[in-house]
């Protein structure tokens, strides 16, 4: 009853602290996940960041962020959702950075108006890069002979069964550049006016926070706790968004004939994933 009678109050008379809105962006950034191996994605994000955006009062919109990169897509994409919900909603972005926000999670990073790290966070890694293995003669070791028909000459560059040809690496640089470029005129877009003017920054490298800050990656040092009560007053509020959930309040994950049948392929593609996602936190010590 007491909340109630509260909330009929004018709120200038209400004695309650600014409540902001809290999401977390954590995990490598892929498409597609599940229930039990998650990764950060549009389709992961868009739901707890309009619920965030959806907080009428709250002055600012606050991200906790540990992502070590991933998908150039994806990341752009997430980036482009919280950019559209700050104008439309006409709210400040804070983005606190907790052990990492590399590659793709920097890229993310730049949604904020202010970026925030802890001294021993790793910001940076302003690149791209591709990877994989090749097994052109574990076919032979094994008595296979593999078959592909295909129209068009280059369907089958980079094909992991064949030996690497010139042509198909020198290819594969020239879209790396490309990405490269865009990443560089989000950062100098993003960071105009705090970027140090050295090219060290858009060359892969990685950085502490206290080192990113020194560089123009980064606004300040500190946790997000502290940061927003010294900012908005000592009884802001913190509420973390989270995503909705079904019956008994988990999801669950469906299953049918086709879950079923795909999954010794899907058992494969789990193994590569779980490498590929272990790789990227391993890139910077995690």
């Amino acid at each position: 009853m007491a909340g109630f009678l509260k909330r009929l109050l004018p709120k200038r008379f209400r004695r309650d602290g600014v409540v902001i809105p809290v999401v977390r962006l954590h995990g490598p950034i892929m498409s597609g996940g599940s229930q039990f191996r998650p990764t950060l994605n549009l389709a992961s994000a868009a739901q707890v960041l309009e619920k965030a955006f959806s907080f009428k009062d709250a002055p600012a919109v606050a991200i906790s962020l540990n992502s070590p990169g991933g998908s150039p897509v994806q990341s752009r994409l997430v980036f482009s959702r919280i950019r559209d919900l700050a104008r439309e909603k006409q709210k400040k972005v804070l983005v606190f950075v907790e052990d990492v926000a590399a590659s793709g999670g920097y890229m993310i990073a730049l949604a904020g108006d202010e970026i925030i790290a802890d001294p021993t966070s790793i910001v940076g890694s302003i690149g791209v890069v591709s990877g994989g293995f090749g097994f052109p003669e574990l076919l032979k070791k094994i008595g296979v002979e593999r078959r592909v028909y295909t129209a068009g000459e280059n369907k089958v560059i980079l094909d992991p069964f064949q030996p690497e040809k010139e042509k198909d690496i020198e290819y594969l640089k020239t879209l790396q550049l490309e990405i490269h470029q865009v990443f560089i005129s989000m950062v100098r877009e993003r960071r105009a006016g705090k970027l140090k003017n050295d090219d060290v920054v858009f060359s892969g490298l990685f950085w502490t926070g206290t080192r990113g800050l020194e560089l123009g990656l980064i606004d300040g040092l500190g946790d997000m706790r502290q940061e927003l009560k010294r900012r908005y007053g000592a009884k802001t509020k913190l509420e973390l968004v989270m995503p909705a959930r079904g019956l008994f309040g988990r999801r669950i994950p469906g299953i049918s004939s086709a879950n079923l049948e795909g999954a010794g392929a899907g058992l494969a593609t789990g193994l590569v994933d779980a490498a590929e996602e272990k790789a990227l936190w391993g890139r910077y010590g995690l």
